[in-house]
């Protein structure tokens, strides 16, 4: 009998499972009860669907309370992100800069970055003042000498407070007819010549290329990997102004490279000169064309290439500066098809 009794409901469960439950069985019991209510309008059903539509709608005001709760609190997010922010435009000229998704702002707002801005321009500009009218510098010569004479400063003077900053440093120089482009580091500049192509001003002073990794080894040093390739499993570049302890060691240099570039042929519609945070979202050629896409906004599209950067996830601090030539109003037989606004 018992038997019997445990068979019957483990029958009536099996047709509950595989009738009564099934979706499409729910399905066709709701448009029943929802005909049933439209034709025969009973108090029992109207009930029902009363009470199913208040919990539809409870559900709905509590999913948009939750939206708009996670939407004002990534508003709030992004307001602590952008908070953080660098601006500035001058003619021809604009930077946009932000601290993005990094505890601190390294990019412009420490301790070798400020001494080198506070100097080196300086230094450099004194010196060109000082030059005869017309006389033709040798420019590559007069940075490199500028860039090293500034590293020396200042690691002696941060070394004796034990302060272990470093910075890259990007300098591009503009005559009449050349572009001088002078590298420490991994800040990159590009250029938009006059059909669009991406011109390369420098290259990044990584661990990993060749040469580096062999000059670092000569010198004792090595190269580790840590989320990135470092020198001595500390710095994720192998040149820069700065980083005394490294800098004693021999193993980060502050030498630049310098590269010159002819205006005439090149003919550029504007360079761009940013941090390493751009080139993590970014390549020489995707950045050319999404600024010269964008040069008519107010930052000639430093702004918005500096957000897109950090809406790709970028994870450092970005900063771009766009500079834009246009045609000089010299003829060409006076060698200036280009020069800067």
């Amino acid at each position: 009998m018992v038997g019997d009794t445990m068979t019957l409901l483990s029958l009536l469960g099996r047709i509950m499972r595989y009738f009564l439950l099934r979706p499409e069985t729910l399905f066709l019991l709701c448009i029943s009860l929802a005909l049933w209510s439209y034709f025969f309008h009973t108090d029992e059903v109207r009930t029902i669907v009363k009470s199913s539509r208040d919990a539809v709608k409870m559900v709905k005001g509590k999913v948009a309370e939750i939206m708009q709760n996670e939407r004002l609190a990534g508003i709030r997010v992004l307001d602590a992100e952008f908070s953080k922010t660098w601006q500035f435009k001058n003619n021809n000229v604009a930077v946009y800069s932000i601290q993005g998704r990094r505890d601190h702002m390294e990019d412009r707002f420490e301790a070798a970055a400020d001494y080198v801005k506070a100097h080196l321009p300086e230094a450099l500009k004194q010196h060109l003042l000082s030059q005869e009218r017309g006389r033709r510098d040798n420019y590559p010569s007069l940075l490199e000498h500028r860039i090293l004479s500034v590293d020396r400063e200042m690691v002696e003077k941060l070394s004796a407070n034990h302060d272990e900053a470093g910075t890259t440093c990007l300098v591009a120089l503009l005559s009449d007819r050349e572009l001088t482009v002078a590298n420490v580091g991994d800040s990159r500049g590009v250029l938009c010549d006059k059909d669009g192509n991406a011109v390369a001003l420098s290259h990044d002073h990584k661990p990993y290329q060749l040469k580096e990794r062999k000059r670092i080894k000569r010198a004792g040093g090595f190269i580790s990997f840590n989320g990135s390739w470092r020198v001595q499993g500390i710095l994720a570049m192998s040149r820069s102004l700065g980083d005394y302890p490294l800098k004693n060691l021999n193993v980060v240099i502050p030498d630049p490279d310098i590269m010159t570039f002819d205006l005439d042929k090149l003919q550029p519609e504007f360079m761009i000169l940013a941090s390493d945070g751009l080139w993590d979202a970014f390549s020489n050629e995707e950045a050319v064309r999404f600024v010269r896409e964008r040069l008519n906004e107010p930052h000639f599209g430093a702004k918005s290439i500096v957000l897109q950067s950090f809406y790709r996830g970028c994870p450092d601090n970005i900063t771009v500066m766009v500079v834009k030539f246009k045609s000089s109003a010299s003829s060409s037989a006076a060698g200036r098809s280009k020069t800067a606004e």
